[in-house]
């Protein structure tokens, strides 16, 4: 179906932004509920042990508490083979923070102050929370076969024989999500509704809360229902369902009939909602005295939970990026006493990018090739992960046209010798790569309405990042009809199922499930449908037998005190093939949003754990540095005309996450190129220079 460019494109404006600007677009916790209860979360004392006593006689004493809950009291749950959903259902203690406890008040403040006065005494047994890459113990993900003595021997073969080689290590820190809106639920119990719980959730995707939760809970899917009309964000951390979501559950539950509030505080957040894990990284490059790659291994080792496995793939960049005849991509994982990891910007792609594009610096410095120039010879004409042809690969592009907007030609080779009124300059580039996923199972409803309008119905989630608007103009295109003709409904499992906003495949996802059901509509029933013409539609099979993936080039400028060792970063650019961008005010929010966050890697976040206790120590906005205003200079995204078809219909391939990959990066090798200090653990502080 060839889609008219009506709306598809043009720099609309959000169709929710007044409601947001106005304060009238309700997020989860402001949902208009009669006479709520509020939950207040007691979190474990240690990392790892067994709850002897839990005294809650005082907090119950407390004018205004309904109720506490411990492990002892709590309903019981289903056993769906996922331990982090586990809630209060025994005395066992798997990390610092772990849920042990609840208070619900008829005030915040209430609850609050009686949760304070609970008294837990604990048989504490010695924690292990340290991630080393010497460690005994570390094993491969559950589900992953390690490469074959055969390839092992292959790269090794390949990589001692070769002109240039680089062997280093970079490692990446504990790192946490902190969307804007904290996570937040409102949840209803009613024994006496066909619907028995209902939450307003703070979530990536409704249908993945109630799909979760549901067995959880003992009821069919159709006894829950999950609404998010609005997100204020969350960088993959509310893209499923965590233990605060089950705590609401079990709350309501205790107090049926009653809506419960649970707003996890800023501190709470740091043990319970998912963070990125720690890495170590070691990247092997071999190549030829022009740096044309013979030999690529990159090995990650990360900490998982001993509640829950998940592995941050740091390698998958590496996988694809550039040509090489022999890779070796591994990974292992320690199992320890720590909160449960979990997706955050990029998983695996951005931290993984880290290395190997600081690696890629340094095998140019070595070969004495400018770092965009080894680049280029290094691009695959087809996938090296797959072998597949690529939909389309314009990295090249993106390199040279980044090149000539940064003024690239500017950059003194020779580290440590450019500088600007006493301060040291220089410039670094990265490149970037992420996959284009097409999630199948979503399903868009569109039906006439008596108004002459399109009614289009999904359930897709927008969690800020302008979902309305493109599925308005994605519609709109579809049905050959003006915008305003386009009457969206998402954010509710009422409606037809959608997948998870993640993965950068929202709009491709539900986008494609939108334009098959208006290519039915107007196949079946003409130009001129009847009033109450309607038609349902799955997001199409994904391409078989081609790579797709988005490509940029990112550039940054740092400017470095050589007396203090402070950074600042006047520029950064990237340059971007992202296929069709759908509203291009959005999508410049979206991949600007994502390199000012890398820039954040780059320099401020760190979680910082105390293993004596398990602690992360720095849990709150004042301890845990990210950017602010003053930290960002002139940051400028831009893109190719990509329109890629084999992509989707849309011809759209994803902007959330590449804007990240590859940020932190650009960042170091301009520091290094402005110091001559390499800096290959992250962040990058100024004693680190100064040392």
């Amino acid at each position: 179906m060839t889609l008219q460019a009506n709306a598809m494109g043009t720099p609309t404006r959000r169709l929710d932004g007044a409601p947001k600007v106005t304060g009238t677009a309700p997020y989860a916790y402001e949902q208009p509920v009669k006479n709520p209860v509020y939950v207040h979360a007691v979190q474990s004392g240690v990392a790892r042990g067994t709850i002897r006593s839990i005294e809650t006689v005082a907090a119950e004493a407390v004018d205004g508490v309904v109720a506490v809950l411990t492990h002892r009291n709590a309903t019981r749950l289903a056993d769906v083979g996922d331990d982090e959903l586990a809630v209060l259902q025994s005395d066992s203690v798997a990390f610092r923070g772990q849920l042990i406890a609840a208070v619900l008040a008829e005030t915040p403040e209430a609850a609050r102050h009686a949760a304070r006065l609970i008294q837990v005494t604990y048989d504490d047994e010695p924690a292990d929370t340290e991630l080393r890459a010497d460690r005994e113990d570390l094993h491969a993900p559950e589900g992953e076969d390690p490469p074959d003595d055969r390839s092992r021997d292959e790269f090794a073969a390949a990589f001692s024989s070769a002109d240039v080689r680089v062997d280093q290590t970079y490692t990446t820190p504990m790192l946490h999500n902190n969307p804007m809106e904290p996570h937040t639920t409102v949840a209803v119990w009613d024994e006496e509704s066909e619907v028995r719980l209902t939450m307003f959730d703070s979530t990536q995707g409704v249908h993945v809360v109630r799909s979760t939760l549901a067995p959880l809970f003992g009821l069919r899917p159709e006894q829950m229902r999950v609404v998010a009309p609005h997100v204020g964000g969350g960088f993959g951390s509310k893209g499923m369902p965590h233990a605060h979501n089950v705590l609401a559950g079990l709350a309501a539950r205790a107090v049926p009939g009653r809506p419960v509030k649970y707003a996890v505080p800023r501190q709470q957040m740091y043990a319970l909602t998912g963070h990125r894990s720690p890495t170590i990284q070691r990247i092997r490059l071999g190549a030829e005295r022009d740096g044309r790659l013979a030999a690529i291994s990159h090995d990650s080792v990360e900490h998982s939970s001993t509640v829950k496995e998940f592995a941050e793939e740091c390698g998958k960049p590496t996988r694809s990026l550039y040509a090489g005849a022999h890779r070796l991509i591994t990974q292992r994982l320690a199992t320890l006493d720590v909160p449960v990891p979990s997706w955050m910007r990029a998983p695996g792609e951005c931290p993984g990018a880290f290395a190997l594009e600081v690696a890629m610096d340094e095998l140019a410095e070595a070969c004495g090739v400018d770092p965009i120039d080894l680049r280029i010879v290094n691009d695959p004409e087809l996938d090296p992960k797959t072998g597949h042809p690529w939909s389309s690969r314009r990295l090249v592009e993106c390199l040279q046209e980044g090149a000539e907007r940064f003024g690239w030609a500017a950059r003194d080779p020779e580290p440590g010798r450019r500088q600007t009124g006493g301060t040291l300059v220089g410039m670094g580039v990265a490149a970037s790569t992420y996959p284009c996923f097409r999630s199948p199972g979503s399903v868009a409803r569109i039906e006439v309405t008596d108004d002459g309008r399109y009614s289009v119905r999904i359930g897709a989630v927008d969690i800020g990042t302008g979902a309305w608007t493109a599925l308005t103009q994605i519609a709109a295109d579809a049905l050959g009809c003006d915008m305003e003709l386009v009457k969206l409904e998402i954010g509710d499992t009422d409606l037809p199922h959608a997948t998870v906003a993640g993965g950068s495949s929202g709009l491709t996802s539900w986008g494609s499930a939108i334009v098959e059901a208006a290519r039915i509509l107007r196949h079946e029933h003409g130009a001129s449908p009847r009033v109450g013409t309607t038609v349902e539609a799955e997001t199409p099979d994904k391409p078989r037998g081609v790579a797709v993936h988005s490509f940029g080039a990112q550039f940054a400028e740092v400017h470095v005190d050589p007396d203090t060792g402070e950074i600042r970063v006047p520029r950064m650019l990237g340059v971007f093939a992202v296929g069709r961008v759908i509203n291009a005010a959005t999508a410049r929010s979206q991949l600007i949003g994502g390199m000012t966050m890398g820039l954040s890697m780059a320099l401020h976040e760190v979680g910082v754990m105390d293993h004596r206790t398990g602690h992360v120590v720095n849990h709150d906005l004042a301890e845990y540095h990210i950017v602010t205003n003053a930290d960002v200079g002139d940051v400028e995204a831009t893109w190719l005309d990509d329109v890629d078809p084999q992509a989707n219909p849309m011809g759209s391939k994803g902007i959330g996450e590449i804007g990240i990959v590859g940020a932190p990066a650009a960042v170091a090798n301009a520091v290094y190129n402005a110091t001559g200090v390499r800096v290959r653990d992250l962040p990058i502080t100024a004693d680190l220079l100064l040392r």
